[in-house]
């Protein structure tokens, strides 16, 4: 019997992880239902599939759970790893729906083709999750998205405003994500504004994924016959124009860069890094990092368009060996010694891991930007004798009920 699938697609930062996550929290009350998760990540650091591990939905070491990461599985490079992981997800015979996460860049006009070529998978649900915020203000509240992407068609080339409208136009339902973070009269303007681009579908207020899964399974069979003129028009275009595939993000001079440190970022000088330098071309950065004045925290940094979220997302295994009061048992501290065999000698497992993504002619000047903040040596020398840092970052936790 072919597997109910749904995908869950959008640009960078809309928010298909949290959905992904909400999803999964529900599936646990479901006794009839089990989920398999194949997420795809632009970049070579598999930061959602890490996310999705830590936040303990779903383990990476489950076979109903896999990643392809370093591009999008909608290319021709991409569509074979995604077949492999569909295999393995699906290969002990207990899954009974598939959740698809792509990544910000993919296009799902091929990812739909292949998808409707694989006996194995019943497609349903084809979710595109847009970003309020970044339409309002970036796009004009959304009108100019349909206004750019025509302009740069009769100019003989795509950009984004293209991979936004089609990613809304294959949909089978549009989530306008962070809601909450808009006036209602906001909200309501950019679902007139993007609604000429897909009539056919309901468009949904979203915040923090809450979307309900029963309604997410419920939804009827892909209608392929709807898109199938748009997706030919647009392999006829590619075709006439010869431009790089629609399904790479070279097509929208989208690229990324990743930083890889183990020492910390200077909590002051990121925080002037992120007021100064993070321009309307930096789409998406995100991974985990470590700040000398919250040095026993795993954080989380979650940037898009103009706006950054920290997130506490574990504390380091280095920091357990010197905390009493867990009260670990010798076994216990051994075994933790032995994991940390090889890692630094001042940080233990501690490490600045980031990927950003963006237009290629912005990228290197903000990425050059973020390597000053790591902390010089007689820093780090500060750090070890207990120096204080500046650190402007808000010091308040809140925490959300799942």
């Amino acid at each position: 019997m072919a597997i109910h699938t749904t995908i869950l697609n959008g640009f960078l930062g809309a928010g298909k992880t949290t959905l992904m996550q909400n999803l999964l929290v529900q599936a646990r009350t479901m006794p009839d239902i089990t989920l398999g998760v194949v997420v795809n990540e632009m970049s070579t650091l598999d930061v959602d599939g890490s996310v999705l591990d830590t936040s303990e939905v779903i383990a990476r070491h489950s076979p109903h759970f896999a990643s392809v990461p370093g591009g999008s599985i909608s290319s021709a490079d991409g569509l074979p790893h995604f077949r492999q992981a569909v295999q393995s997800v699906l290969a002990d015979g207990e899954v009974t729906h598939l959740l698809i996460e792509t990544s910000g860049s993919t296009h799902p006009w091929p990812l739909l083709t292949a998808i409707r070529d694989m006996p194995e998978l019943d497609l349903h649900g084809v979710l595109s999750v847009v970003d309020t915020v970044v339409l309002w203000q970036d796009h004009d509240q959304g009108r100019a998205i349909h206004a750019g992407a025509s302009a740069n068609l009769e100019r003989g080339q795509r950009g984004v405003e293209n991979l936004l409208a089609e990613q809304i136009m294959f949909a089978n339902r549009v989530m306008l994500s962070k809601s909450d973070k808009v006036a209602p009269e906001v909200l309501q303007q950019v679902a007139q504004a993007i609604h000429p681009l897909n009539p056919y579908v309901d468009i949904i207020a979203m915040q923090w994924g809450n979307i309900s899964l029963a309604a997410v399974l419920d939804l009827p069979a892909y209608d392929y016959p709807r898109v199938a003129t748009l997706g030919a028009e647009l392999m006829e275009w590619e075709a006439e124009h010869s431009t790089a595939p629609m399904a790479q993000p070279e097509s929208y001079d989208i690229g990324t860069r990743v930083l890889n440190d183990p020492r910390p970022f200077h909590p002051k000088r990121l925080w002037d890094v992120y007021n100064r330098y993070l321009g309307i071309g930096i789409y998406r950065s995100k991974g985990f990092f470590w700040l000398p004045s919250r040095d026993n925290l795993v954080l989380l940094w979650n940037q898009t368009a103009g706006s950054v979220g920290l997130e506490i997302m574990n504390y380091w295994k280095v920091c357990t060996l010197e905390d009493d009061s867990l009260n670990l048992s010798d076994w216990e501290l051994a075994a933790m010694r032995d994991k940390l065999v090889g890692m630094h000698p001042d940080f233990g497992d501690r490490r600045c891991k980031l990927t950003v993504i963006g237009q290629e002619s912005d990228l290197d000047a903000f990425v050059e930007a973020l390597e000053t903040c790591f902390c010089t040596d007689d820093e780090i020398t500060a750090w070890k004798n207990g120096a204080t840092f500046d650190d402007p970052w808000p010091k308040s936790v809140a925490t959300l009920d799942t």
